[in-house]
């Protein structure tokens, strides 16, 4: 469900009384963090906590090429929905939802994923429909909605309830328990995991078994009760072992040896963090790969072997960068087919727009026609009649037509609003989408000058690097602070949530950019973490600023500065 690691300047256990690290050693550890993206830690993540009902195959071939997945998985849907195979179009919706999941798009993902929540619904596609849930609790969470999440689980878990499976429903006790233990409620983290223990073994689903004990062992890890997580890391170890589960091993191996390393064991702690890069390269393991030589550098740097310690820290940032630069093609390359899409769906839906448009035309001018021929004819065969009903008929003919021309005038101008209105969406999805796509390729040529520079030092014999390493720092600083980016992101964001500032400025007083930028991303219900990293500050500083803020905009002790602002 996670990955275990400690942070690169802390340790536990006898670890306190090592010898800290030189100066260049802990540069190159605080460097990295820098230089790795949220969206690769997103993506590492999802690694950990991928939903089940995407086989281990299908999410390597879908990572490898997303960009031509969710061609053909668009292709696939628009064919079922022409067939009208609704089972089938929710399950390519599914299947499209959660490739963009695992490539960290979730607002996209969250789209499709309703749209197959709500075919599953009309088709009556149970099973189908709890698997969705579980993916839409899976995405709550990823965004920090723990609520929303646990509502979804729990119409998961009455649905594979109804349908008893003992599988399904170890699933959903088995990420409930996750959501206690990212709260640090650990007895109801454990009680869940048992649950999900109970179903699995009931079903003799030994992979889902393996799982729970690796979660458990987790939860014993985050209690520092490092002989009990070391005795369920190796019952997981023992069950994968069994059913020949390679891929599962590299990260309960992994866990070993981070266990061992804790308690002090680091040349056992090693070993293991030897055979996790091991399995890693053998299944492919790309994050893995940097991970183990990550482990390894901090065993050999505990063993006061710092030479290398830097060597395999080396090899674990080159990896690094080497997935950092391949994962940036991908999303720029699935953005822009997202963005295809997207275009070619507008085009379909002015087309089929006209089309309504069209016929609606022609079936009023064929009402009209059909009108003027009764009256006609209802003319003719009254001549002989007075001429007061003569002239009332007529006046009921004028009456009829102009009716009619009101209603045909009223309807096109409700199509040309319709059109006006689908021509500024389009040109507002453009504007983000070239906004965003060149902040990318900016970010990537700073990242990459940041990169050979920093090859260039480790190549460099000298000992005093604290200038260049400074210059860096303040290079990265730079490329943290984008004000015209900012400006792009303002007028999309206004776009979204219309007239927001015209409120706010209303209810406070005069307010900074500083403080509107910060007050935007609090709306947006992004992390302090995040919103840390977007303002290129830390956390301390963040914290003074939310002070400040509350200030200005007169909050008590009590009030939530969040809500407040979410309620505006």
């Amino acid at each position: 469900m996670k990955l275990n690691r400690a942070p690169p300047a802390m340790h536990t256990g006898r670890v306190d009384n090592r010898p800290a690290l030189p100066l260049l050693l802990t540069t190159c550890w605080l460097a990295m963090l820098f230089l790795l993206p949220f969206e690769t830690m997103a993506q590492s993540e999802s690694r950990q906590e991928e939903p089940s009902e995407t086989s281990v195959k299908d999410l390597v071939n879908s990572l490898r090429a997303p960009d031509v997945q969710l061609l053909k998985l668009k292709e696939n849907y628009n064919r079922a929905l022409r067939e009208n195979r609704d089972a089938d179009a929710a399950a390519h919706l599914q299947q499209i939802g959660q490739l963009l999941f695992i490539s960290a798009h979730y607002p996209q993902s969250l789209d499709y994923l309703l749209k197959a929540e709500k075919l599953l619904r009309t088709a009556d596609q149970k099973q189908m429909l709890a698997g969705n849930l579980g993916l839409l609790g899976e995405l709550y969470y990823r965004t920090r909605r723990p609520q929303l999440a646990r509502k979804q689980y729990d119409e998961a878990l009455g649905i594979y309830q109804t349908l008893k499976l003992e599988s399904g429903k170890a699933e959903i006790y088995g990420r409930i328990g996750h959501l206690y233990e990212k709260r640090q409620l650990y007895d109801s983290a454990f009680y869940f995991q048992r649950k999900a223990l109970t179903s699995y073994q009931l079903d003799h689903h030994i992979e889902g078994a393996a799982k729970i004990y690796e979660n458990i062992g987790s939860i014993y890890e985050d209690l520092e009760r490092y002989d009990s997580a070391f005795f369920y890391f190796n019952k997981a170890y023992t069950l994968n072992k069994q059913k020949g589960n390679a891929r599962a091993q590299v990260e309960v191996v992994n866990n070993l040896g981070d266990v061992l390393r804790k308690t002090g064991r680091f040349r056992e702690g090693l070993a293991y963090s030897f055979q996790t890069l091991e399995l890693a390269k053998t299944n492919g393991e790309r994050y893995q790969v940097s991970s183990a030589y990550n482990d390894i550098a901090k065993a050999y740097n505990l063993l006061n072997k710092n030479d290398s310690a830097v060597y395999y820290l080396t090899l674990s940032r080159n990896q690094l960068n080497d997935i950092y630069s391949e994962e940036s093609n991908k999303q720029l390359a699935l953005l822009q087919t997202l963005y295809e899409i997207e275009k070619k769906d507008n085009e379909i839906e002015k087309l089929t727009q006209a089309r309504k448009t069209d016929t609606l035309i022609s079936i009023a001018t064929g009402v009209v026609i059909v009108l003027i021929i009764l009256i006609a004819a209802l003319i003719i065969s009254r001549q002989r009649l007075k001429l007061k009903n003569e002239q009332k008929l007529r006046a009921q003919h004028k009456q009829v037509y102009e009716t009619q021309n009101q209603l045909m005038e009223v309807e096109l101008r409700n199509k040309n609003l319709e059109e006006d209105n689908l021509k500024q969406q389009l040109e507002t999805k453009t504007q983000e989408l070239s906004s965003y796509t060149l902040h990318v390729i900016r970010k990537n040529q700073l990242l990459e000058d940041l990169r050979a520079k920093l090859e260039m030092m480790v190549k460099d014999d000298k000992r005093d690097q604290r200038k260049q390493i400074k210059q860096l720092a303040e290079q990265i600083s730079e490329g943290l602070q984008d004000d015209q980016h900012w400006e792009e992101f303002r007028g999309i964001f206004e776009q979204v949530h219309q007239s927001f500032f015209d409120r706010l400025q209303q209810q406070t007083g005069p307010l900074t950019a500083n403080d509107l930028r910060l007050i935007a991303l609090i709306k947006m219900n992004l992390t302090s973490t995040d919103i840390a990293t977007l303002l290129g500050i830390s956390q301390d500083s963040l914290r003074v600023i939310r002070h400040r803020l509350r200030k200005k905009l007169n909050l008590t002790a009590g009030d939530n500065l969040s809500a407040y602002i979410q309620s505006i």
